[in-house]
């Protein structure tokens, strides 16, 4: 009798794989190193001890993260795929002319994982400033000379540059990478003068003195950084740039599945391990699930699209 009533428990295709062995598997769409990473591998290797099979990521970086996007949104939906995409994904419908998924339509949104303020980073030997003021004096008197590097073209670094132009009305020359990580080594390397980064990635480096903060894109000072000022106070009113990571599935992938992740992260989300590693890193334990998350995504769309039409950002 026992054996009957755990047959329909046992039926559910997920259910049956997720007491295996199989490995989960999450694209992240951008190279090792970035600030996706910081976030992705502390929170998969609690996910791994909790679930008890090896959560492994996947890293396919390119075109500002719509090359790993297009692998996600293209594997098969059985509760075992998952995508861990960011803010510059709801950017890149603005910036790319053809884009061979749809955000919006190929994937199920999961939950937001992490959100943390875009930083004004500059190396110290190429860019000998203390603070923005001094940056923005620099820039005015040597426009087009200073250059900031970016995870890649319609990434949140990348519009966060022509947003901070835009509002400045300053020239800073753009320089793509294929992702935060090799931008972040060359500005460690004096090879690029500054980023708009996401904290995330940055604080570290900021932390060991390698880049010097000026200044936080948030309303506020973030969470682990009390001496880095927002951009306001530093003399920028008014700019605010954030960047936030997200889980999203495959289109078809079984309701339970998702449910069950969404468990599996509240439970991360409550765990004093991943607060502490989230608040040095400048973030806060979100808690924005399923259709709330999704909701959130289309605001960010339509927010971006305008940031892209107000800056004239295009395609370098």
């Amino acid at each position: 009798m026992k054996r009957r009533t755990l047959l329909p428990a046992l039926c559910s295709p997920w259910l049956a794989l997720a007491q295996g062995n199989k490995p989960q598997t999450w694209i992240v769409p951008f190279p090792a190193g970035g600030g996706t990473d910081a976030f992705a591998r502390p929170l998969t290797a609690l996910l791994t001890r909790q679930l008890g099979r090896q959560v492994i990521i996947d890293n396919k970086g390119g075109a500002g993260g719509t090359v790993g996007a297009t692998i996600a949104a293209k594997l098969a939906p059985d509760g075992n795929n998952f995508f861990m995409g960011a803010v510059h994904h709801t950017i890149a419908p603005s910036m790319y002319p053809k884009l061979d998924y749809k955000l919006e339509e190929d994937f199920i949104p999961v939950a937001l994982l992490a959100s943390v303020p875009q930083v004004i980073v500059v190396h110290p030997g190429q860019v000998p400033v203390s603070d923005l003021k001094g940056l923005l004096a620099t820039v005015r008197a040597k426009p087009g000379k200073l250059n900031y590097g970016s995870a890649g073209n319609g990434t949140s670094h990348h519009l966060a540059g022509e947003l901070f132009k835009l509002q400045t009305k300053t020239f800073i020359t753009h320089i793509p990478y294929r992702g935060a990580g090799p931008a972040l080594q060359d500005l460690i390397a004096g090879q690029v003068d500054l980023m708009f980064d996401g904290l995330g990635s940055s604080a570290n480096h900021i932390k060991s003195g390698r880049i010097k903060a000026l200044a936080v894109a948030g309303k506020q000072r973030a969470v682990g950084f009390p001496d880095v000022p927002t951009a306001a106070e530093a003399g920028v009113p008014g700019y605010e740039v954030s960047t936030w990571y997200g889980l999203w599935a495959p289109k078809g992938t079984p309701k339970e599945a998702i449910t069950a992740m969404q468990a599996e992260l509240r439970k991360a989300f409550a765990t004093d391990d991943i607060r502490n590693i989230w608040h040095g890193l400048g973030a806060e334990t979100p808690n924005l699930y399923g259709d709330a998350f999704g909701q959130f995504v289309s605001s960010e769309v339509k927010r971006w699209a305008e940031v892209v039409k107000r800056s004239g950002a295009k395609m370098d």
